[in-house]
């Protein structure tokens, strides 16, 4: 199977509108998983095996429940294709730009 990229935005409901203390649970498990990643301001990007990425979008969004979301919306993007595709071909430009 490609590694492919798969991006995703979790958006809790949480009683009393503290999200940030959540969606740091969600992170929390793409950081643990040892799969390739990167957290932007919106959304988590992840690389790797389509299955093992859908895995890993749903225990994040169990961890919002285990952190007292009461519901949780999540948005997902899937950039497949049968060669492959990485992170660094996407936005590698741009990393190694002067500063």
């Amino acid at each position: 199977m490609p590694t492919i990229n798969v991006s995703f935005q979790v958006l809790p409901q949480v009683p009393g509108g503290d999200t940030y203390p959540v969606v740091d649970r969600a992170i929390a498990v793409v950081q643990q998983s040892g799969v390739k990643y990167e957290v932007g301001p919106m959304e988590t990007t992840m690389e790797g095996e389509l299955d093992e990425l859908l895995e890993i979008v749903k225990r994040a969004q169990q961890a919002c429940i285990d952190a007292g979301a009461k519901r949780v919306m999540t948005l997902v993007k899937i950039d497949y294709a049968p060669q492959g595709v990485t992170m660094e071909e996407k936005v590698g430009k741009y990393r190694h730009a002067a500063k």
